[in-house]
C-alpha cells in the first residue's frame, strides 16, 4: 500500500498500467476498488497509468474528526500530493458523482496540474448536501451492520463484495464530509483545458450538468439515454469508448 501524506493526513493510493497518467477519483459510499468492480482499470490499464486514491473519509485515507479537515480544496490537495509523490507534474483527470465535484475543485485550485478533466454525473452549481447526511447518519446511530440491514431492505441485496466494504465505512467520517457545497461556477469560463462532462438522462443531475456544458469553453458534454445516476457509471459499455476517443485525441494533439 501507497500513501502521500498531505499536511499530516495520509492518502492511500495506488498506480496500475502504463503511459500518460490518469487520476481516477471515486463516488461517495465508494473507495477506489470500485474502479475494478466497474471494469475501468482492465479497460484503461494497457493505455494508460491509472492513479487510484481513496479521498480523505474513505477507504485506506485518514479520516479526521474536524468538519473544516473535508474542504474541497484540501480535497484537491490531497491529489496534488499523490502526484507529487509519484513525481509527476502533469495528468488527465477522471471523477464520478463526488469525484466529478472534485474534479471542478481541481479546476479552480490546481488547474495546472491537469492536462484534461472527464466529469461524470455532477454539476458545479451549489447543492444541498441533507439527502446524504441523512443517509449516513443511519449508519452513524444504528451502527454498519445497520446501515447495510437498512440498505438491504430499502434499496436491494448488496454483493458480497459491496456489503465487506460498507460494513468497513467510517459512518462519521462520512457524515463529516457530507457538507452543503458551495457553487463554483464562476470558475467554468477559466477551464479551457479540454473536459468531457456526461451524465444520464435519467440521473436528477443532468439538467445542470447539461447547462453548465454551456458555460465551458472547450468541452465535450454527452447524454447516456436511459440511464440514471448509478447505471452511468456502472454500464461501462456506454461511456468507455467516449472516454477513450477523448483522451485520444487530447494526447494526439499535445504530440
Amino acid at each position: 500500500m501507497s500513501y502521500a501524506c498531505d499536511e499530516g493526513i495520509r492518502i492511500h493510493y495506488e498506480t496500475d498500467g502504463a503511459g500518460p497518467p490518469l487520476v481516477l477519483q471515486h463516488w461517495s459510499l465508494a473507495t477506489m476498488e470500485v474502479w475494478y468492480d466497474c471494469g475501468y482499470v482492465a479497460a484503461l490499464k494497457d493505455n494508460y497509468r491509472l492513479i487510484l486514491l481513496d479521498a480523505r473519509g474513505h477507504g485506506g485515507s485518514d479520516k479526521p474528526r474536524e468538519p473544516e479537515a473535508y474542504a474541497l480544496k484540501k480535497r484537491v490537495e490531497d491529489i496534488v500530493a499523490v502526484l507529487d509523490d509519484l513525481g509527476i507534474a502533469q495528468a488527465h483527470y477522471f471523477g464520478y458523482s463526488m469525484g466529478g465535484w472534485i474534479g471542478f475543485g481541481v479546476a479552480r485550485y490546481a488547474p495546472e496540474r491537469f492536462r484534461s478533466l472527464i466529469i461524470g454525473g455532477q454539476h458545479p452549481y451549489a447543492q444541498s448536501m441533507a439527502e446524504l447526511r441523512q443517509l449516513v447518519r443511519y449508519g452513524v446511530d444504528h451502527g454498519p451492520e445497520g446501515f447495510v440491514a437498512m440498505w438491504e431492505k430499502d434499496i436491494g441485496p448488496l454483493s458480497p463484495t459491496e456489503r465487506t466494504r460498507m460494513l468497513g465505512h467510517d459512518y462519521e467520517a462520512l457524515w463529516l464530509l457530507a457538507q452543503d457545497r458551495d457553487s463554483l461556477e464562476p470558475v467554468l469560463p477559466a477551464m479551457t483545458m479540454p473536459c468531457l462532462l456526461f451524465a444520464g438522462d435519467r440521473d436528477e443531475v443532468y439538467p445542470l450538468a447539461q447547462k453548465c456544458a454551456g458555460q465551458i469553453p472547450n468541452v465535450k458534454f454527452v447524454t447516456l439515454p436511459g440511464r440514471d445516476h448509478g447505471a452511468a457509471i456502472e454500464r461501462i459499455e456506454d461511456v468507455l469508448p467516449h472516454i477513450r476517443r477523448f483522451l485520444a485525441a487530447v494526447d494526439q494533439e499535445a504530440g
